[in-house]
C-alpha cells in the first residue's frame, strides 16, 4: 500500500483509499459530499497565526517548514493521531493525504508526508 499527497481539488480518478484532510480551514469550493474524505484532522494543520505569517511566500517556506515542524513538536497528539491512522490504515489501503493549497511543492501537506514518511519508514509519493 502507498501513502500519497493530492490537491483535494483534484478530481480522484477512483476512491482507492483513506482520505485525510490536513487544512486546518476548509477548502473553498468543495463540498463535503465532493471531497469524499474518510478523516478531517484540521489540529494537525499549522496554526492560525503560522498560515497568516507564511501566507504561501515561497521565499519563507524554509522557516514555514522549520516553525510548523516546532509546532508538532510542541503538541504531538493531532500528529500522532496521524500516524497512528495512516499506519494503521496502510495495512489495508493506500492513504491520501489532501490539502487545498495551489503551490503543491510548498504547503504543509508536503512538509507531513516527509516526517511520515520517515517516522513510518515508508517509500510513499
Amino acid at each position: 500500500m502507498e501513502l500519497k499527497l493530492e490537491r483535494i481539488y483534484t478530481k480522484p480518478a477512483d476512491l482507492d483509499g483513506y482520505r485525510i484532510l490536513v487544512d486546518r480551514i476548509w477548502p473553498r469550493g468543495i463540498s463535503k459530499a465532493d471531497a469524499h474524505l474518510n478523516k478531517w484532522l484540521k489540529e494537525v494543520g499549522p496554526s492560525n497565526d503560522l498560515r497568516k505569517w507564511y501566507g504561501h511566500d515561497v521565499a519563507r517556506y524554509p522557516e514555514f517548514k522549520e516553525r510548523y515542524l516546532a509546532e508538532l513538536a510542541a503538541s504531538p497528539a493531532y500528529y500522532n493521531s496521524l500516524k497512528a491512522i495512516v499506519q494503521d490504515q496502510l495495512q489495508s489501503q493506500n492513504v491520501i493525504i489532501l490539502y487545498g493549497a495551489k503551490d503543491e511543492k510548498h504547503n504543509q501537506a508536503v512538509i507531513l508526508v516527509e516526517k511520515l514518511i520517515r517516522d513510518l519508514k515508508l517509500n510513499g509519493k
